[in-house]
């Protein structure tokens, strides 16, 4: 090999080794490496992380004191020898969702037996459980929010990484075709930078679909837990109604 060639493969060599060590391979520094349109994508889906995460403990939290002042709440219902003492006492603050199911109900019973009108039995019994119906409903409402976020950011986080990924490839390939150097020292950071948006792409999306799932099978439980208590409780109040009836 002559001297010239010899010479040209270490100043090579020496451009690449320049070109690596001026490249910060860590995610710090490939955010700041990266082109705007990267780096706008990598800042919405760091945003996305941080409110999925803010959701998950929100919403953990949330099941958790729900089912908690469930059980307090049907420990008191099945323990207190009178409805009407139960809801004297709670009325004013019902604590939890199945709380609210009952005070609702124990209301509108009261409100329609006490007005004199002569509802059928047939008549007071609806409108007690629709009463109950919308109170549930409402809870369950309160519950889901935010659950059609972590659906959404399950399902396109990926894309919105990988749009940012070709984008970053494509500015890697246009920077290789200036400079004319296809040597891995200087393709590598370029495409480095563009993978890191899609690694974001499915730090966002992997917790928020096993949250979503996870949480979507513990509300439609909790939603069966309070329809199964309005069916339990309207029955106790059709008994109540036949034996008004019957007097």
């Amino acid at each position: 090999m002559s001297a010239p060639e010899t010479s040209t493969i270490i100043d090579t060599a020496q451009m690449a080794g320049s070109v690596a060590v001026n490249h910060d391979m860590s995610p710090l520094g490939l955010f700041l490496q990266a082109d705007f349109v990267v780096q706008s994508v990598m800042v919405m889906l760091l945003i996305a992380s941080i409110w999925c995460w803010t959701i998950v403990f929100e919403k953990w939290f949330a099941l958790k004191k729900a089912r908690a002042t469930a059980d307090v709440f049907e420990d008191d219902f099945w323990n207190e020898s009178s409805l009407d003492a139960l809801y004297d006492r709670i009325s004013s603050r019902p604590e939890g969702p199945m709380a609210n199911v009952f005070v609702a109900g124990m209301k509108e019973w009261r409100a329609s037996t006490a007005s004199g009108r002569g509802l059928g039995a047939a008549g007071l019994k609806e409108r007690v459980e629709r009463v109950m119906g919308i109170t549930s409903g409402r809870a369950m409402q309160d519950l889901e929010s935010d659950m059609t976020f972590l659906a959404s950011l399950g399902s396109s986080a990926p894309f919105i990484g990988l749009f940012g990924t070709v984008w970053g490839i494509m500015n890697s390939f246009t920077a290789i075709a200036g400079t004319k150097d296809t040597s891995l020292a200087v393709v590598a950071p370029g495409i480095a930078e563009a993978l890191f948006a899609t690694a974001m792409g499915l730090v966002a999306a992997i917790p928020a679909v096993l949250a979503y799932n996870k949480f979507a099978n513990e509300l439609g439980r909790f939603d069966q837990r309070l329809n199964d208590f309005a069916d339990q409780f309207a029955t106790i109040l059709s008994r109540r109604i036949d034996e008004r009836m019957a007097a």
